[in-house]
């Protein structure tokens, strides 16, 4: 059933676990498919992530007609989530085609900017009954090779604790040495950030670029009051790798739909692994 994430987001920050967001590649079929029946299956929240550029193929408008279309065939919440939104223009515009959740990207601008403009997006986004998402502290990028190209992401608690003074978004990705990509090696992620932020606020927390990360670690952020966790690199390198072997092995005649069955079957396995890391199984009554 599609929600809105808000009620879902306070409780998995309150409860200790958190929801998983999938990157779905701009609405392809195949993984939002296999993200809605994992999460049938398992019984957990969800949520169906955007990134502007992955729907430049297929258009904002389609992504948003299939998720609602797969979320009505499940019995568990899903949310439609735009990821990143670089402006309050594209956040408008995911408002109106029924998204039912935006992110405001201002980690990139001072506080001050980064906070205004986060605050004309939840006015706004208060009228659609939708929650907003902020974000402190840009995310690393990292390569092909997953050498860091900007090293500049890990905040300053006192600043969150600034950002929070000018704005309210309902919840909050910070910077803490976690990226965009594969990592090479062990990513440098600081949870005494975390720490320090959840003793001055109780807003539920966001942790990006989960893709590569020691399970260790994830969980202890969750603990930490993470109520979100962002995967987006893996899912879209097993969904290639399982149509891929579907090419090799099966005897598809050149029917596509085979070829997409078998990657979606597939991958639905993968999301399970994510919603057991998450917790977030059997939590889709909790709220």
């Amino acid at each position: 059933m599609l929600v809105t994430n808000r009620e879902n987001m306070i409780h998995a920050a309150k409860s200790g676990y958190a929801i998983p967001a999938i990157n779905t590649q701009g609405g392809n079929f195949d993984i939002i498919w296999a993200v809605c029946k994992a999460a049938e299956e398992l019984k957990s929240p969800v949520i169906l992530a955007h990134y502007v550029n992955t729907g430049a193929y297929s258009g904002h408008d389609w992504f948003v007609e299939v998720c609602r279309w797969c979320a009505n065939k499940v019995s568990v919440p899903v949310s439609i989530h735009l990821d990143h939104g670089a402006d309050f223009e594209i956040c408008m515009e995911a408002l109106k085609l029924g998204f039912t959740s935006v992110m405001i990207d201002g980690s990139t601008k001072p506080i001050e900017e980064n906070a205004a403009m986060t605050n004309e997006v939840i006015k706004v986004a208060k009228c659609f009954d939708v929650p907003v998402e902020a974000e402190i502290g840009e995310l690393l990028r990292l390569d092909n090779l997953g050498t860091v190209m900007e090293n500049k992401n890990i905040v300053d608690p006192e600043e969150v604790r600034r950002f929070l003074e000018l704005c309210q978004p309902d919840s909050l990705a910070i910077g803490i040495g976690n990226a965009h990509g594969y990592y090479r090696g062990e990513p440098d992620i600081h949870l005494d950030v975390l720490k320090a932020v959840r003793e001055f606020t109780d807003i539920p927390l966001v942790l990006h670029g989960c893709t590569g990360m020691k399970e260790e670690v994830v969980k202890e952020a969750i603990k930490l009051g993470v109520a979100k966790i962002n995967f987006g690199t893996e899912i879209r390198y097993k969904y290639v790798e399982h149509y891929e072997e579907g090419l090799r092995t099966l005897n598809h005649q050149g029917h596509s739909w085979k070829l997409s069955q078998f990657a979606n079957e597939k991958l639905q396995e993968d999301v399970k692994k994510i919603i057991l890391l998450a917790g977030s199984d059997g939590k889709a009554e909790a709220r």
